[in-house]
């Protein structure tokens, strides 16, 4: 497999050099940055290319890095590597898992979102259809907007749902709660009634939790 994996990195390196942020090697796998402008093309290639062939996509989420670099998280880069020595400060990305049942390989593509204030990348559903309900997911808890998608709307949240739970500052709590008012004989939203607490102690944390290697 480890052979396997430097042909398909040689691959990726000779096919996509240019419109790649970077190519890291790390624990057995393969993540791949790419920049938002041109995410389509660099798919359609995985896609599409007799050495790639990556014909599935097999998951796809949202990320929220804005901790990154905090006391949560030492580092303060998100990327760094040859192709981006410089640091690569954005807050939201999406993940892509690709499978190549040809050639028996996966492979992990990140792309950073471009404006952390309005976070969007285009649809990759007209690439892989399975990606329709995975870019709703990802729309509804973290805010990521997918341009061109067919049907972008929440899909784990209610319509009246405030906010994007997933979001690192987004409370645990929530900013409402729900109830059944048996007068009005419906449910109703009022403010949370709920004090916010932090769940896990950071005193309990490894001495090096979070930290990328």
């Amino acid at each position: 497999m480890a052979a396997d994996l430097s042909v398909l990195q040689d691959n990726l390196t000779k096919l996509l050099s240019s419109k790649m942020v970077s190519l890291e090697h790390r624990l057995g796998e393969l993540t791949l940055v790419v920049p938002a402008a041109g995410m389509l093309e660099v798919m359609a290639h995985l896609r599409d290319d007799v050495n790639l062939r990556f014909e599935q996509m097999t998951d796809l989420c949202g990320m929220d890095y804005s901790t990154y670099g905090s006391d949560v998280c030492e580092g303060g880069a998100y990327i760094k590597s040859d192709f981006a020595p410089e640091l690569y400060p954005l807050r939201f990305a999406v993940v892509y898992q690709l499978l190549s049942v040809k050639h028996n390989m996966r492979l992990r593509v990140r792309v950073f979102a471009e404006d952390d204030d309005l976070p969007a990348l285009d649809s990759v559903a007209d690439i892989w259809p399975c990606a329709n309900w995975y870019e709703r997911e990802a729309f509804d808890l973290y805010g990521i907007v997918f341009s061109g998608h067919p049907d972008l709307r929440r899909l784990l949240t209610d319509y009246g749902f405030v906010g994007n739970p997933f979001r690192k500052d987004f409370p645990l709590s929530g900013h409402v709660e729900m109830r059944y008012d048996p007068e009005q004989k419906r449910v109703i939203y009022q403010p949370v009634t709920v004090e916010p607490r932090e769940v896990t102690p950071r005193i309990v944390r490894e001495e090096h939790y979070g930290r990328m290697k």
